[in-house]
């Protein structure tokens, strides 16, 4: 199969978010995708199959499980099909474990239209300030777990506790797939690190659905519904995002770093 890897939420090669994608020519057994993400070992593998609708199946691996909802993969699925089969188009409509996701392009820039998911407010275990190496401000769930903290600079120095963050998931105080920490931010509207140790991802790079949540939490404290955003991992990302009401728009750009060939057998 035909395989790319390429760099999202970003225009500059070995920063942003590195995704893998894979065309498919037919449907292949679950198994075989997870042990082509597995050794890909990026956080996100994508997978997409042309229907015959004219839209594409996406499903996406991280190197240990399957995820409903993964933002950056997407954003790297549509920059391979527009720079490639769909050249002419503006638009890609994908059916997903989320439902039906739209990408659409603008020059270079590509646009995530995805559902949104308000986080409600949580109650903060006594654990969870040694858990993530910081006091929270305060805590809410989501699709993904939200942490609020002071500010940029100690977002920066931020060094969780793996185990303990392990033990609390698997106690149920830590709802969600992974956890967002985040932060108003000093260049821009805000900041944020995403952390997904029980899905094989200790700390991802630069994380689209994390923004599902962080749009609608940000917009209303910020009273703004456009805004931009930094991940700031070592690699770091740059998104422009939109409160739409229950869907969020979530914008960035993508370069390519591979394109190659994956065999099997």
């Amino acid at each position: 199969m035909g395989y790319h890897v390429i760099d999202a939420f970003t225009d500059k090669l070995f920063s942003g978010n590195p995704a893998g994608v894979c065309l498919l020519d037919g449907q292949i057994d679950d198994s075989i995708m997870q042990n082509i993400a597995a050794e890909n070992n990026l956080s996100e593998t994508a997978f997409l199959l042309k229907q015959g609708d004219g839209r594409y199946g996406l499903r996406w691996f991280t190197p240990t499980v399957e995820v409903d909802l993964c933002g950056h993969a997407t954003l790297a699925s549509a920059f391979v099909l527009f720079d490639g089969k769909e050249r002419d188009a503006t638009e890609l409509k994908f059916n997903t474990a989320s439902g039906e996701l739209i990408v659409t392009r603008a020059g270079d820039l590509l646009c995530l239209n995805f559902p949104a998911s308000p986080p409600r407010e949580y109650p903060v275990h006594p654990a969870m300030g040694k858990a993530f190496g910081v006091e929270p401000v305060a805590v809410f769930e989501s699709i993904d777990f939200l942490v609020l903290v002071e500010n940029e600079e100690t977002l920066r120095r931020l060094t969780p506790d793996f185990s303990a963050l392990r033990k609390l998931a698997s106690e149920g105080n830590i709802p969600g797939l992974g956890i967002i920490v985040t932060a108003p931010g000093t260049d821009c509207d805000f900041v944020s690190r995403y952390f997904a140790p029980g899905a094989g991802v200790p700390e991802d790079p630069v994380t689209g659905r994390a923004h599902c949540t962080l749009t609608p939490f940000w917009s209303e404290k910020l009273g703004k519904k456009v805004m931009d955003a930094r991940q700031i991992s070592k690699r770091g990302g740059v998104l422009r995002c939109e409160d739409c009401g229950d869907r969020v728009k979530i914008s960035g750009k993508a370069v390519r770093y591979l394109k190659g060939t994956i065999y099997n057998g």
